[in-house]
C-alpha cells in the first residue's frame, strides 16, 4: 500500500492523513511525467492481452475480482474510514454499491457489445452490415475523494469490462483506498499491469492526459474539468466528465411530506454533503411549504456529525472546503437568510453541522455555486412549473429529485438533468443498468449502464457483400440505364409525403 524504501529514497513523497484526527495513513510517490509514462506503456503492453481473453474471460476476471472485494470489505471499509474520515457505514454503503456495478458490467459487457447485424438498404441489398465496439486501448481515470471506491469503480468496471488496460490516479486525499483497489484486482486477476495507480496531486493527473491514453475519465470539478479538457486537447483526446453539481428536489403538493424530509436530509447531509449528487436546493409548492418544512427542521435537528460510532456523518475531508462553506453561508445572511437549524457557527473544524436555511435570495451563492457540505437551502413556490423553472434556471445539470403524485414523471421529464429519481434521492446512481452523468456544468459523457460501457469503445461498422449485382451501380464501368432506375425506384419508395393527420390533444 505503501510505497518501497528503495523507491522513497529516489523520488519525492506524500503522506495521506486522516481527516478526523492527522494520523498518517500512508506515505506515496509523487509521481512525474516519467512515472505516468512509464505506467501506461505498462498498460499499452497488457490491454492486447487483456482484450485477447474476449468477453467470457473478463467476465470470470471481473467476478473474481468482484468476490475477492466482497470478502475484504471489512478492511477496505475500515481503511475508507480512517483516510477519508466518512462513518463506516457510509463506507459500506460505497462497497455494497460497486459490487452490483462490478457485476452488472462483468455480465452484460458481451450482449452490449458483441457484434450485432444492422438493418440494409434497399439499394445495397446485396450486402450485410454489422456493428461491433472495440476497446480503445488504455483509459486514464482520474478519481474524486469524497467516493474514492464507488465513484472510481464506476468508471475502471466498465472500461476493463469492454476490453481496456485502466491506469488509475486517485484523489491525493485518498491514495491509500486507490492501491488497495489494484491490489486485489491484481490479486484477484493476476500480477499484469491491467489496472495500475499512479500517485500524485494535479501534477501527475495532468501528465496522465498527456501520456498518450485513449481516453480520460474524470470525476471532480467544473475548473478541474476545464483544465483536464485544455490538457487533452494537446492530443485530441476523448474524455467524458462528471463533474460538479447542484441538485434540485422538487415537492409537489401531493407529495408523502414524512419520507420527502426524510430524504432530503439523507440527500442532502449524507457523507457531510460532500456528494457530486447531493440535494443543495430544495423547492416546495406553496400550499405544502409549512409542513414539509417542520417535518425537515425536526428530522435535521437529530442529525449530527463527529468521529465516533454514533455520528451521522464525519468530517470535511478537503479542508478548504470548510472555507467555501463558511463563505457560502455568510453571503446566505448577508442577504437576509435565515437558519432554522445551525447558523453562522456551523463551521468548526473539521466538521460542518446541519443547516436549513429559509428566505434565501436566488442569486446568493449558497443557490448558485456547489457548496459541497451539509446546507439544505428551501425555497418556496408558487406551484410545480414554478419550481421546475427555478431549478432549471442554474447552469448545473447533474441530479434531481422528485417527490409527488400524479405529475411526477412530467415534473421528473421537466428537470434539466442528466439523472432524476422519483419519491427517493440518488438511487438512479446505483442502479446498474442506468447512465450517470451530467449536463451544462456537470459535465458530459456517461459512465454505467449500457451506455456506460459503450462509452469506453469505439464503433466499427463493417459490411459485407454477400453476392455480386449484375450491373453493379459502384463502377465506372456501370451500363447508362443503371442510375435512372435506381432514381425511379428512389421516387417510388421515398417520393411520396405522408398523409397529414390532425394532432391529437389527448
Amino acid at each position: 500500500m505503501t510505497m518501497t524504501a528503495a523507491r522513497a529514497s529516489s523520488v519525492r513523497t506524500f503522506d495521506s492523513t486522516s481527516p478526523a484526527t492527522g494520523e498518517v495513513v500512508g506515505t506515496f510517490p509523487l509521481d512525474g511525467p516519467e512515472q505516468v509514462a512509464a505506467a501506461v506503456e505498462r498498460a499499452r503492453e497488457a490491454a492486447g492481452g487483456w482484450a485477447g481473453l474476449g468477453f467470457d474471460g473478463r467476465r470470470r476476471a471481473l467476478l473474481a475480482y468482484k468476490a475477492l472485494l466482497v470478502r475484504r470489505t471489512d478492511e477496505l471499509v475500515a481503511l475508507v474510514h480512517r483516510e477519508n474520515g466518512k462513518p463506516t457505514a457510509d463506507a459500506l454503503i460505497e462497497v455494497l454499491m460497486i459490487v452490483e456495478h462490478l457485476d452488472w458490467a462483468a455480465r452484460n459487457a458481451a450482449r452490449v457489445l458483441g457484434p450485432r447485424r444492422a438493418r440494409g438498404t434497399l439499394v445495397l441489398a446485396n450486402h450485410s452490415a454489422s456493428v461491433e465496439y472495440q476497446p480503445l486501448g488504455v483509459v486514464g481515470v482520474i478519481g474524486p475523494w469524497n467516493y474514492p471506491v464507488f465513484t472510481p469503480l464506476g468508471s475502471i468496471a466498465y472500461a476493463l469490462a469492454a476490453g481496456n488496460a485502466v491506469v488509475f490516479k486517485p484523489s491525493e486525499l485518498t491514495p491509500a483506498v486507490g492501491c488497495l483497489l489494484a491490489d486485489t484486482f491484481a490479486e484477484a486477476v493476476g500480477d499484469q499491469p491491467v489496472l495500475q495507480v499512479v500517485t500524485g496531486d494535479g501534477a501527475t493527473g495532468h501528465a496522465l492526459c498527456l501520456a498518450g491514453v485513449d481516453k480520460v475519465a474524470l470525476t471532480g470539478s467544473p475548473a478541474t474539468g476545464r483544465k483536464v479538457m485544455a490538457a487533452c486537447a494537446e492530443r485530441l483526446t476523448p474524455l467524458v466528465l462528471e463533474l460538479g453539481g447542484k441538485d434540485a428536489m422538487v415537492v409537489d403538493a401531493d407529495a408523502d411530506l414524512d419520507a420527502a424530509a426524510e430524504q432530503a436530509v439523507w440527500g442532502g447531509m449524507a457523507n457531510a454533503g460532500q456528494t457530486c449528487l447531493a440535494v443543495e436546493r430544495v423547492y416546495v409548492v406553496d400550499p405544502v411549504y409549512d409542513r414539509f418544512l417542520a417535518k425537515l427542521v425536526e428530522r435535521a435537528s437529530r442529525v449530527r456529525p463527529g468521529g465516533g460510532p454514533g455520528a451521522d456523518f464525519g468530517p470535511m475531508t478537503l479542508p478548504r472546503q470548510l472555507e467555501i462553506i463558511q463563505r457560502h453561508l455568510d453571503d446566505a445572511f448577508a442577504r437576509g437568510a435565515r437558519a432554522l437549524v445551525g447558523g453562522p457557527d456551523a463551521v468548526h473544524p473539521p466538521y460542518v453541522d446541519p443547516v436549513v436555511l429559509v428566505d434565501v435570495p436566488a442569486d446568493a451563492l449558497v443557490m448558485r455555486e456547489e457548496t459541497f457540505g451539509p446546507v439544505l437551502p428551501v425555497i418556496r413556490a408558487r406551484d410545480a412549473d414554478h419550481a421546475v423553472a427555478l431549478a432549471n434556471a442554474n447552469p448545473y445539470g447533474l441530479g434531481a429529485a422528485v417527490f409527488a403524485g400524479r405529475r411526477a414523471d412530467r415534473i421528473a421529464r421537466a428537470l434539466r438533468s442528466g439523472m432524476t429519481s422519483v419519491n427517493s434521492v440518488l438511487t438512479y446512481a446505483g442502479m446498474p443498468s442506468l447512465p450517470l452523468g451530467g449536463v451544462g456544468e456537470s459535465g458530459f459523457g456517461r459512465i454505467h449502464g449500457p451506455d456506460g460501457l459503450r462509452e469506453f469503445t469505439r464503433s466499427k461498422a463493417i459490411t459485407r457483400q454477400r453476392f455480386a449485382l449484375p450491373f453493379p451501380m459502384q463502377s465506372f464501368n456501370r451500363p447508362s440505364f443503371v442510375l435512372p432506375a435506381v432514381k425511379q425506384v428512389m421516387k417510388l419508395r421515398h417520393g411520396r409525403a405522408p398523409r397529414r393527420r390532425q394532432p391529437s390533444l389527448r
